[in-house]
């Protein structure tokens, strides 16, 4: 599909509904398979994520544009700290700054919550992620030696 009229500013951020899960469980597995593996930690939070995110005092967006589910991330209540966790695009939608708009809507919203900060966990593979973490202002600090993807050989922190 040819995005030549796509418009970032037609892109809607919404809160999560179950009828988009199917939406969310897809979108993050087509990047994991593409990336990765999916693990079963992933499996777990894919499959239920009104139970492992939501119930658990987390959030999930999605970014809509026209009447499809373009992207997805979520905010994950890890007790201590929240998780900007679960960010996919589709694949005919990459690289139309969706994964911006997404990043950008996820740090107002934690700064709308008093929030401190937000940690996220990726892999030195994914350059043009890295950049851009680093481009917002994520700075690297050290991953616990227990953490829950295996995958994960980079942890960041952005500060308020």
């Amino acid at each position: 599909m040819e995005n030549t009229d796509f418009n970032l500013n037609e892109v809607e951020i919404i809160p999560f509904d179950k009828k988009y899960k199917k939406d969310f469980y897809d979108l993050n597995v087509a990047w994991l398979e593409k990336y990765f593996y999916v693990e079963p930690y992933d499996e777990m939070v894919l499959s239920n994520p009104e139970e492992y995110i939501l119930n658990a005092g987390g959030f999930i967006f999605v970014a809509k544009y026209k009447q499809e589910i373009v992207g997805v991330v979520a905010l994950i209540n890890q007790k201590t700290f929240f998780e900007l966790s679960k960010m996919a695009v589709s694949p005919k939608y990459q690289g139309l700054k969706i994964g911006q708009k997404l990043m950008d809507f996820c740090i107002a919203f934690a700064k709308k919550q008093a929030w401190k900060s937000i940690t996220l966990y990726s892999h030195r593979s994914l350059v043009p992620a890295i950049n851009l973490y680093q481009k917002i202002g994520f700075i690297e600090i050290p991953v616990e030696k227990n953490v829950h993807y295996k995958r994960a050989d980079i942890k960041m922190l952005l500060e308020f």
